[in-house]
């Protein structure tokens, strides 16, 4: 059996859909003021001087500290049925068929929130690796719970949870530098859907 590993954002989407969500997600009166008062750190971004994981910690820190539990979770399930159908590349959705009528692991690894990720994965039958927030009983703190799945912690909660050594091949997808070290590990690369350089040999 091989194993396959999907980024989200990008790879499988034709965006970055996190923004999207955060739209729809947080509350009106904290989105306007986060707007304003985040603006350095969103442009900061974007002329690529701030790393993304700062800025998402900080726009999910503004954004969902004190929201309940059960409120972002019936957003995560509106945003992954509605939304992200429309966002979806078929080249991706093509191949992530292909590797399942062959009897592969697909793992959907992304920095995205499982708050919409897992409700998408579980209607498509995919595994998950990704960003979980924090509860604290029934409201989260806006905090990540442990680290941002982005970089080596990509490669990380690969080798824990689908170790590379039990499967024949490893096929990866990634688009970003956020994925380098995931693609890293497989013997097929692909890195915005043409092969890559580097990888398992």
């Amino acid at each position: 059996m091989d194993l396959a590993l999907f980024d989200f954002d990008g790879t499988i989407t034709t965006r970055e859909t996190m923004p999207d969500f955060m739209r729809v997600a947080v509350r009106p009166g904290r989105l306007l003021l986060g707007m304003v008062l985040l603006l350095p750190l969103i442009l900061g971004y974007r002329f690529k001087l701030l790393p993304g994981a700062i800025v998402r910690a900080a726009i999910c820190l503004f954004g969902f500290w004190r929201i309940p539990v059960e409120e972002l979770e019936i957003h995560g399930q509106h945003f992954a049925k509605q939304f992200l159908p429309t966002t979806l590349r078929p080249e991706a959705m093509a191949r992530i068929a292909w590797h399942k009528a062959r009897g592969d692991t697909v793992v959907v690894v992304s920095g995205g929130l499982d708050v919409y990720l897992r409700p998408w994965c579980r209607e498509h039958g995919l595994q998950l690796l990704c960003s979980v927030l924090e509860e604290h009983g029934t409201k989260l703190t806006g905090r990540y719970r442990g680290r941002q799945c982005v970089r080596k912690e990509k490669a990380r909660l690969v080798q824990e949870q689908f170790p590379p050594m039990r499967f024949t091949r490893v096929f990866a997808y990634g688009d970003t530098s956020e994925d380098h070290e995931m693609l890293a590990l497989a013997h097929e690369p692909y890195y915005r859907w043409q092969p890559a350089t580097t990888g398992a040999r």
